[in-house]
């Protein structure tokens, strides 16, 4: 797996001669397994075309604020990278970028991340070399911002000098360094559990939830993104994390078999598939039919509860082990959630409210609370679930980093 697998960066294309190279920035990024967005300014757009970079990268380009799907794309961006790489990186989108001028969807998108950014200037040598350049320059490394710094060599107009872009081996040499530096889950394994389990009724019917597994999968992929070595435990059919362990199940009782003798063997478990409650007390072993039972009768379905094998995971739980549970609720969501966290014996429980708008089962989105058993309790707004899968993470390695 390389440093690129799975994670998410913007890539900024600002309006200079070398915007050609970025090209080739992006078709390596992307090649590596990294999921580019690319984000071209109206300079850039003078110099190369938004058809070149939406067939390489993995979604279409963007050009503004104000005409794109989302109604806030900058913020959708700058939440959800792992990296932002502006290449080439002008005199003008360094200056705005130092200053704070959010005037465009890539300044915006970089004044509105976490992640860690990346600048790669070009321009001609009287305009690198002058004090304002340079000056800027020093505001942003003082902020932690990387600087590629430009190669010397023929420049636009036939002249020679510094001020070249740096080549595309060096520039993605530069960010799969950024992305190793941040992957803190290098040498850890965690177990993800994904989707909602299936209780046969018939050979054709089963009992089932709404659950698609997308939270599930998006912990899987962050993890993986961040160095961990994953295993996930699954009912539905959905893309993985390239290098995970995937293991298919159905119902409660095969995801109980496959989990239960592998858990201990794992750093951190995070429980988020949604496992049935109930089951049918007996399975026919063929298809019911409707005239067995008579003129508009129904069959009897008796249920009866399923193991709830994350009890075990709690008594079971080997020292220095993080184990994470989910409840989905639809009332008194966190006295609900908190009363789970203490009698399972939980470290972290994540809570969310499935009958809120664009929230929980089906959807891309989720909302919830982040309840530790160390009394903390951190609200997340709705947002991309793969943001939220971020955040579940960020407070597991607070979990085992231990109080200041």
């Amino acid at each position: 797996m390389t440093a690129f697998q799975g994670r998410r960066i913007v890539l900024g294309v600002t309006g200079g001669i070398a915007a050609y190279k970025a090209i080739e920035v992006c078709r390596r990024l992307v090649d590596g397994g990294a999921h580019v967005s690319p984000i071209l300014t109206d300079g850039a757009l003078h110099f190369v075309g938004e058809t070149t970079f939406s067939a390489l990268a993995s979604e279409p380009v963007q050009t503004s604020l104000w005409d794109e799907e989302s109604p806030i794309p900058h913020t959708r961006l700058g939440q959800g990278a792992d990296l932002i790489v502006v290449a080439p990186a002008t005199a003008r989108s360094i200056a705005a970028y130092a200053h704070g001028l959010s005037d465009d969807l890539l300044t915006a998108t970089l004044i509105a991340t976490r992640a860690p950014v990346i600048v790669c200037p070009a321009m001609h040598t009287e305009m690198w070399e002058h004090p304002a350049v340079q000056a800027n320059l020093e505001i942003l490394r003082a902020r932690g911002v990387i600087i590629v710094p430009p190669a010397e060599g023929r420049l636009a107009g036939g002249d020679i000098g510094t001020g070249r872009l740096a080549e595309p081996s060096d520039i993605v040499a530069a960010v799969e360094q950024a992305l190793l530096a941040s992957a803190d889950l290098s040498g850890l394994r965690v177990l993800v559990t994904a989707g909602g389990t299936r209780e046969a009724i018939d050979s054709v019917r089963v009992i089932t939830n709404r659950s698609s597994g997308k939270q599930g999968y998006a912990v899987a992929e962050e993890a993986a993104s961040r160095g961990a070595t994953v295993t996930l435990v699954t009912t539905v059919d959905r893309p993985a994390p390239a290098g995970a362990t995937v293991i298919k199940v159905s119902s409660a009782a095969e995801m109980q078999a496959a989990v239960m003798p592998i858990a201990a063997d794992h750093d951190i478990v995070v429980m988020a598939a949604a496992v049935a409650d109930f089951r049918p007390v007996t399975v026919a072993g063929r298809k019911l039919k409707k005239d067995e039972f008579g003129e508009g009768g129904t069959p009897q379905i008796i249920l009866e509860p399923t193991h709830d094998f994350l009890v075990d995971l709690g008594l079971a739980k080997p020292a220095g082990q993080v184990l994470v549970g989910f409840a989905a609720e639809t009332d008194d969501v966190v006295e609900n959630a908190r009363a789970k966290l203490e009698r399972k014996r939980l470290d972290l429980i994540v809570a969310n409210d499935v009958g809120a708008a664009s929230c929980g089962f089906e959807y891309d989105t989720n909302a919830v609370v982040l309840l530790g058993a160390d009394g903390m309790h951190q609200d997340v707004p709705l947002t991309d679930k793969r943001i939220v899968a971020r955040a579940i993470l960020d407070a597991v390695m607070a979990l085992r980093a231990g109080p200041d």
